[in-house]
């Protein structure tokens, strides 16, 4: 199924860059609980819209979402 190859590879593509990009959340074991949360979160907000089963819904990734 092709959404969920994509909503995959965007899981995968936030991983590895959130963990680029601030480091400081990683620590020495590997583990992030900070990236964890924000990867979480984004599931959460990605099932919501493909449960629907609607290409018209939209998400407004703008808005500051509190974690």
């Amino acid at each position: 199924m092709r959404i969920s190859n994509s909503i995959s590879e965007l899981r995968q593509q936030i991983h590895d860059d959130l963990r680029i990009q601030h480091p400081e959340w990683v620590g020495p074991n590997g583990e992030s609980p900070t990236c964890d949360s924000y990867e979480s979160r984004l599931m959460e907000l990605l099932d919501s819209v493909t449960r629907t089963g609607s290409d018209s819904q939209h998400l407004d990734l703008g808005r500051r979402v509190a974690l």
